[in-house]
């Protein structure tokens, strides 16, 4: 019924709180589809995830810049919100209390999506314990990796490809 690449989001966000992975599995998703039939409410998520990500690293003027912009995305694109089982109404209240933490500099804290849909709410149930993980887990503050995993990550193959484009680019 949801798209895998949702499901991994919501496992990622609510499970290990790897926000960046988040926005990779969700970004590349969004990107299947040619870039003018793209839907934007894939971005308001895919936002909340990086302004988590730079409200925990207390990065606050990136966190607010994206959490105010998916606010914006969530409100108008509610019912797209909605088919995809999440409270579009209670999302967007949490997205607005989280700006005012951020613009306060109030040190972070996990959040949970709002999810509406029981089934939904099921089948991650079921996937988190399928990995033994606990759903609505707070995020582990000391894990390096995780908080800055950006600067962590291994970026082979991106530079790689960033080189054969380029090497593309000189040929043509």
């Amino acid at each position: 019924m949801y798209p895998k690449a949702y499901l991994d989001y919501l496992y990622h966000f609510h499970c290990d709180r790897d926000y960046f992975e988040c926005h990779e599995v969700l970004e590349e998703y969004w990107k299947e589809k040619d870039a003018a039939e793209r839907d934007i409410h894939w971005v308001g998520l895919i936002q909340i995830a990086v302004g988590l990500y730079h409200h925990r690293r207390k990065n606050f003027s990136g966190a607010l810049r994206m959490l105010q912009n998916a606010c914006r995305i969530i409100g108008k694109e509610s019912a797209e919100i909605e088919a995809l089982g999440l409270d579009s109404g209670r999302l967007v209240e949490a997205l607005e209390e989280r700006v005012v933490c951020v613009t306060k500099q109030e040190p972070y804290e996990s959040m949970n999506l709002p999810i509406a849909d029981p089934d939904l709410q099921l089948s991650c149930d079921a996937m988190a314990q399928s990995a033994s993980k606990v759903w609505g887990a707070a995020s582990d503050l000391l894990n390096e990796s995780l908080v800055n995993r950006h600067t962590v990550r291994d970026r082979s193959d991106v530079i790689e490809e960033r080189k054969r484009q380029l090497d593309l680019r000189k040929k043509g």
